[in-house]
């Protein structure tokens, strides 16, 4: 691996990790558990764009398990683990049809993580009442999902003049 790809992983999932820690000490005001703005999938969501799935799915990953050792749990990495792939893996099949801007992937991205989420609580606690959290956790996907992607594009239109992700 080149010395500047090495770099900018580092310092990407440096910055996935900072944001994360921001969020994690953001109070959300509301009632259900699970919702959160979504800081560190800005990161994932310009790295997809700019360097590539398998890129972006590294500093997901990454980013998730030192999250989960530092201020979570094995459960909370679980539960994050199996959103951040669901949502990668729906981010990725619609970057590729073309038809989707990055506010499109990024809304899909946010659905796909509260999703998985939820399914792995079902299965863990062995209980399918919590798919009635499921709608309010696809609407928080779809809001934050489309508030990072708009936030990607433009960071990654001002990205683009300079040569700093690419390989």
């Amino acid at each position: 691996m080149k010395t500047k790809t090495m770099a900018s992983y580092g310092m990407l999932i440096a910055l996935a990790f900072i944001l994360s820690y921001i969020e994690s000490i953001i109070p959300i005001p509301v009632p259900i558990p699970g919702i959160k703005i979504g800081l560190a999938n800005l990161v994932v969501i310009i790295a997809l764009f700019m360097m590539g799935p398998k890129q972006a799915f590294v500093l997901s990953m990454v980013r998730i398990v030192l999250v989960g050792f530092t201020f979570g749990s094995l459960s909370t990495m679980m539960f994050s683990l199996a959103g951040g792939i669901l949502s990668w893996l729906l981010m990725v099949t619609a970057r590729k049809w073309k038809g989707f801007s990055m506010t499109g992937v990024s809304i899909l991205g946010g659905i796909g993580h509260n999703t998985g989420q939820i399914l792995v609580a079902m299965w863990v606690v062995n209980n399918s009442i919590l798919i009635y959290y499921l709608p309010f956790l696809l609407i928080s996907g779809l809001v934050t999902g489309a508030a990072i992607g708009m936030t990607g594009a433009a960071i990654t239109t001002n990205i683009k003049k300079t040569d700093f992700m690419k390989g």
